[in-house]
């Protein structure tokens, strides 16, 4: 957005406390709780711990963590699969998201699958 500042604080500047809600954590790092739901499932060192209710509690090691991403994401312009690479290059354990296997396809699909690619064929042969 035109005239819109992000500004980010730096870790020296993050709040001495052993725990931040994802709300703050947001707001240290601008940007939205959302985003950083997102990148706990993209990036294997971001691992907030949960209370028993669910909710998110960063340490300040975590906060440094997001603010890493954010710098490589956001002002370095770097991929998600960049980031990843280079937060390895630093020593964090970070990988790819464990690939999902593909759904399973029963055989009767399969066969009207071929047919009608069949009849697809048949029709632009015409």
């Amino acid at each position: 957005m035109p005239g819109r500042k992000n500004r980010v604080v730096v870790p020296e500047g993050i709040p001495d406390k052993p725990y931040f809600k994802i709300g703050d954590v947001a707001k240290i790092c601008s940007v939205k709780p959302y985003v950083l739901r997102y990148w706990e499932t993209e990036f294997r060192s971001l691992k907030p711990e949960k209370t028993k209710s669910g909710q998110r509690l960063y340490r300040k090691r975590d906060v440094e963590l997001v603010l890493r991403i954010r710098t490589l994401l956001y002002d370095e312009r770097f991929t998600i699969e960049g980031a990843r690479a280079a937060l390895r290059s630093q020593g964090h354990d970070e990988a790819p998201p464990p690939n999902l296997p593909p759904p399973a396809i029963d055989r009767e699909t399969l066969q009207n699958l071929k047919q009608g690619i069949i009849d697809l064929l048949a029709l632009v042969e015409q």
